[in-house]
């Protein structure tokens, strides 16, 4: 085990009913990731202009791309008395100033506390507008009721719900990713092209949140699923929902297959060899082709790796944190490297963390303590008596991982105080490479770091 000189115990805490630095974020954040993955649409959040310029700020100090949230901006009369006037002038405005294709609209906790009825608005809005309104989404997302992964989730929902239709059939196969990174949404796009197979990804924020510079500013980036394409939704061959902890009865995927009849795979985040083989099974079954030499090239360059520095990593005690199904999928691939999961911790709470961990781990099982509904607090106390050797997690791990003296692998989202947030790539026999070269770099630097002699060659 690695011994670190400025490995200092956290402040020691009891049973709390307050929440210290949530390991999670807010629910209409999700949404807004979800609604910029389609084309020609602007998020618009129902609730205090606050909300807005924090999910903004929060967005683009990950991604580093210019982001617009339009909000209905509540005051104490809204707030009071309902939000629909400033509801209808903030449509009317993103009318006026965008054009969009659509609009997606999310609730925030003060509307839905107040129990404002966005439906029964946007009806009347429709009816009495003076400018002719897109297509509109409305999802309700309260923070206090999920996490920024549900939010996502139930804006994906919501807009196979309100576009998708019957249709003659197609050989498309709908992709429903979890909050996967643009480079992760790139590849999956490589592969299925490279499969021969035609997809239809939502959302799809490849090009929306990591774009190419511009010379002069676009309102609404290129890029994202058209609209058209998610009509189409209902008429595909088959959905593939990527995911680990959701309720699998009320995703997308779940309703396109009892509305439509459209049969849906259901498949863990493919992270590591594992789980990325039980996509390429699934590829390989729907196109009819064997693996496509790039990628069986990739696989063998991975194992091969894996064997190079099994030595490195094999044993050491891993702290994975973050939102449930990135801690599934980091644990499942921590387990065919030799890393131990001692500590699996998020701040959702979906009833199914626990469960979903020792299914990927069973041979370590009685290893990992897992922790659901966790803030960073809970989080840092229970690392410092594990005995972590290393950390996997966004950036607001960072503290955490000073103060207990560990390397820190940033992964997932959000990545604040690293620049490649939106390049980082986790899935797929590729991503597991760069994770991999990653943590056992951390695991020689820290090593070296801390040794009197330190080391040129190994």
């Amino acid at each position: 085990m690695i011994s670190f000189s400025n490995r200092v115990p956290p402040v020691s805490t009891g049973k709390l009913a307050v929440t210290r630095n949530a390991c999670k974020l807010c629910a209409p954040l999700g949404a807004c990731l979800a609604f910029r993955g389609v084309e020609g649409a602007v998020p618009f959040l129902h609730g205090s202009q606050g909300c807005a310029t924090y999910i903004r700020r929060y967005m683009i100090s990950h991604f580093r791309e210019p982001l617009d949230i339009a909000s209905s901006n509540f005051g104490e009369a809204a707030a009071i008395f309902g939000g629909m006037e400033n509801l209808r002038v903030g449509l009317e405005n993103v009318v006026r100033q965008y054009a969009p294709d659509l609009i997606g609209i999310a609730g925030t906790c003060l509307a839905e506390t107040i129990g404002d009825d966005v439906a029964s608005h946007l009806r009347q809005i429709t009816a009495q507008s003076r400018v002719a309104l897109p297509t509109i989404v409305h999802v309700s997302t309260p923070s206090y009721a999920g996490t920024h992964t549900e939010g996502y989730r139930a804006a994906v929902t919501a807009l196979v719900d309100a576009l998708a239709e019957e249709g003659p059939k197609h050989d498309a196969i709908n992709v429903l990713p979890g909050m996967f990174s643009p480079a992760d949404l790139r590849y999956l796009k490589e592969l299925f092209r490279d499969f021969g197979l035609e997809m239809i990804l939502l959302p799809d924020y490849s090009i929306t949140l990591d774009g190419p510079t511009w010379t002069e500013y676009h309102n609404i980036p290129a890029g994202g699923t058209p609209i058209e394409s998610i009509r189409r939704m209902g008429a595909a061959r088959a959905t593939i929902e990527f995911g680990a902890t959701w309720d699998r009865s009320q995703t997308a995927g779940a309703l396109l297959e009892r509305r439509f009849g459209v049969p849906r795979y259901e498949l863990p985040p493919p992270v590591g060899i594992v789980q990325t083989d039980a996509l390429i099974h699934l590829l390989t079954t729907l196109s009819g082709r064997c693996l496509p030499s790039v990628h069986d090239d990739e696989h063998g360059r991975l194992v091969d790796c894996y064997v190079d520095a099994h030595k490195t990593v094999f044993g050491k005690r891993t702290l994975f944190y973050g939102e449930q199904d990135f801690v599934v999928a980091m644990a499942s691939w921590a387990a065919e490297i030799g890393l131990t999961p001692a500590l699996c911790a998020s701040g959702g709470k979906s009833g199914r963390f626990r469960e979903r961990i020792k299914t990927v781990v069973p041979d370590l099982a009685d290893e990992a303590l897992v922790l659901e509904g966790a803030d960073f607090a809970e989080i840092e106390n229970r690392a410092a008596k594990a005995s972590i050797d290393v950390a996997i997690g966004n950036s607001k791990g960072c503290g955490l991982s000073r103060r207990l003296g560990i390397p820190l692998i940033r992964a997932g989202f959000p990545i604040h105080d690293r620049i490649d947030g939106p390049r980082l790539l986790h899935i797929g026999y590729r991503g597991a490479q760069q994770l991999f070269d990653r943590v056992v770099n951390a695991l020689l630097a820290a090593e070296q770091d801390g040794s009197s002699i330190g080391y040129s060659y190994m």
